[in-house]
């Protein structure tokens, strides 16, 4: 049996190589072989941290009957979802039209020419609660197939002709003030008052609602409103930092925790994750609300240079729910285990302090670590949790998925800006340089965006939309904390493809998710909605917006207005669930400020110049472009027409189109941005 996955640069599909499943990765060949054996595809989608792929796998990939009856019936394909978005879009829409629910693993059965017939998510290896066992959907499948073959091709044909005419672009719906205010209401009301968060169990960090509230509450507070954003975003960033969903010892987010408390989280750690939630933590501790913003803003960007960064630069897909098969093995304790590692003393005020219980919070008695306040003596605490995680460390380790995403490395470079923007840590702008000259370097191939890499090797898998936009806002942000060109002429080229290629003609303000000339599908996929990352038209409409703000006069028009289109569509889907337009909504509020533009004139390496951009970096609101350098400099735009004082550094603050007079002093510029 040939081992079609040995050469793979998916770590998901390597730890599926030795199956004796006789695995095709997805490509035209597999399809014609099933149309050569005129048998069904059984497609397998997963990515390789997740729990309950590694059950399935175990429980069936990996038994040798099961894999007989798959390899005698089926030609059977498997997909990383990470890689291969868009195949995972189309048939998640199908599984979830079907059933009613998605989930990874997807399992999906399907025609030779790939329309699906039969779609669903985990299956077991014997059948319970109403579930049937996977060895017998099989049988079943097999049965429909060889009896009823016509019956089941015209039923897969329906599928989708239902799921195509399904699909209408956004109706014309602006995002105006009063959506915004109606998006602050509904998320109130769906604010979870005692644990944080929104909505119930299981419960997601809303990292992309997090930046909207503090975007809003900034732009508002000097009337006197916006007070109700900044609490439900300061509560629900409190809780999560103090629950067991965040990493009490060595930092990082879990993907969810499977109660509302944030108890218990689902283990593996996501790179997505952990940049979005680094820029809403280091927004909140931009505006001074507190300490426990600030050490959780080190803590994330320490976890993702520390435990994700690759040895070329990039970072790393995600960890792993599970270590050696048990989810959450290397994170949880027991009241005996922190009595050995820390002695009696230590052991019992510890186990205070992180919540262990007898009973254990999690499984078998043993808890996962919290930290419901502040200890009272915190010399003591970074003590004990130094040896704690020291520890940790002589445990077996989760499972790395070491392959670099495009888009979600462009998620990690802005928020390592924005975090040592607020926190002045040159060390983390110096990582997403890394970060972005890899992407730039390796996965841009003939001006096109690839996917992912690994080991240095770029993959096949074409760029979808949210890579172009994700990579294009880390770009701009490089640009504005670097003041140089070259960041902002990549941007502007991701910027300038994604609206070639991916622009719905039909529908002005529309995106599709693949390319025009990409691999077609059974349909082309397009979602709106923010999910766990951002929308790839989101992504993009707000890299549109920033650069708007810092290109070129041409180019800056061009893009405002594909900014603009785009937003003028979503006003329906912001007003009436905010929880999946976070970073629409965080683009409205940053249109609605203008952007604000913050530009500092000055001599390199002059304290007046360093002093200005400190205060507009530390004053102007999230969504803002602030940017320093010489007057005039080669390929930065907003610097033209820009010219020193009196001989001293400048700042100018423009807002849209209008600009105040130019200020030289730091406490001037604090003010005028305050009063912004």
């Amino acid at each position: 049996m040939a081992n079609r996955l040995a050469d793979a640069t998916s770590p998901y599909l390597l730890q599926h190589a030795d199956n004796p499943v006789d695995w095709w990765p997805w490509s035209e060949a597999a399809f014609a072989e099933a149309r050569r054996r005129d048998v069904p595809v059984l497609l397998s989608v997963g990515y390789a941290a997740c729990h309950w792929c590694h059950v399935m796998a175990h429980e069936s990939f990996e038994d040798a009957e099961t894999a007989r009856v798959m390899n005698e019936h089926f030609v059977n394909i498997k997909v990383d979802r990470e890689e291969r978005p868009d195949i995972d879009a189309v048939y998640m829409e199908a599984t979830q039209a079907m059933t009613g629910q998605g989930g990874w693993p997807m399992t999906c059965f399907l025609t030779p020419d790939g329309e699906p017939f039969h779609c669903g998510t985990y299956y077991p290896a014997a059948p319970m609660h109403g579930m049937p066992s996977f060895r017998q959907l099989l049988d079943a499948v097999v049965q429909a197939w060889s009896s009823r073959g016509v019956e089941v091709r015209k039923a897969a044909s329906r599928v989708v002709e239902q799921l195509s005419a399904q699909r209408s672009a956004l109706p014309e719906s602006i995002v105006d003030e009063e959506v915004l205010a109606s998006a602050v209401s509904r998320l109130h009301a769906e604010f979870d008052s005692e644990h944080g968060g929104f909505g119930g169990a299981p419960k997601f960090p809303p990292s992309m609602v997090l930046e909207f509230l503090l975007r809003h509450h900034e732009r508002v507070a000097a009337a006197g409103s916006g007070r109700s954003a900044l609490e439900l975003a300061e509560a629900t960033c409190e809780a999560m930092a103090r629950g067991g969903v965040h990493d009490q010892l060595a930092g990082g987010f879990a993907r969810y925790s499977v109660d509302a408390g944030w108890v218990v989280p689902h283990f593996e750690k996501m790179l997505y994750d952990n940049g979005l939630l680094l820029r809403a933590y280091a927004h909140l501790a931009r505006l001074g609300r507190g300490p426990l913003a600030e050490r959780v803003t080190r803590e994330t960007a320490e976890f993702l240079l520390r435990d994700l960064r690759t040895p070329e630069g990039g970072f790393a897909a995600s960890l792993d729910a599970d270590t050696e098969g048990v989810e959450g093995l290397t994170y949880v304790w027991t009241r005996e285990q922190l009595r050995e590692v820390l002695g009696a003393a230590d052991g019992d005020w510890a186990a205070e302090l992180f919540g262990v219980t007898e009973s254990g919070t999690f499984e078998h008695g043993t808890s996962t670590l919290q930290l419901r306040h502040d200890p009272d003596d915190p010399a003591r605490w970074r003590r004990v949790r130094d040896v704690l995680r020291e520890a940790r460390e002589q445990r077996p380790q989760p499972g790395k998925d070491d392959k670099v995403v495009t888009a979600w490395n462009g998620l990690a470079i802005t928020g390592l800006v924005e975090a040592a923007t607020a926190l002045d840590e040159p060390r983390w702008w110096e990582a997403a340089r890394g970060a972005a000259e890899l992407l730039l370097d390796l996965h841009l191939v003939d001006g096109r965006l690839r996917r992912t890499s690994r080991d240095g090797v770029v993959g096949t898998a074409a760029g979808v939309l949210e890579d172009y936009g994700c990579f294009a806002d880390g770009l701009l942000a490089l640009h504005q904390a670097t003041g140089e060109p070259r960041w902002l002429d990549a941007a502007c080229g991701l910027l300038d493809s994604a609206l070639e290629h991916f622009a719905d003609p039909e529908h002005p303000g529309m995106f599709f998710d693949t390319a025009a000339d990409a691999e077609d599908l059974v349909r082309r996929p397009s979602d709106p909605t923010d999910n766990a990352s951002p929308a790839g038209a989101s992504a993009v409409t707000a890299a549109l917006l920033t650069a708007s703000a810092l290109a070129g006069p041409d180019a800056s028009r061009r893009y405002r207005d594909a900014a603009e289109r785009a937003l003028s569509r979503v006003g329906l889907l912001a007003q009436r669930a905010p929880r999946f337009a976070g970073h629409w909504l965080a683009a409205a509020e940053a249109r609605a400020h203008g952007p604000l533009q913050v530009v500092v004139a000055g001599e390199a390496g002059a304290d007046d110049r360093a002093a200005l951009i400190a205060a507009a970096r530390h004053h102007a609101p999230g969504g803002s472009v602030a940017l320093a350098g010489e007057p005039e400099a080669t390929g930065v735009p907003l610097l033209a027409g820009r010219p020193l004082v009196d001989g001293a550094a400048a700042a100018y603050v423009c807002r849209g189109y209008v600009c105040d007079r130019p200020v030289t002093t730091a406490e001037e510029l604090a003010a005028a941005l305050t009063l912004t």
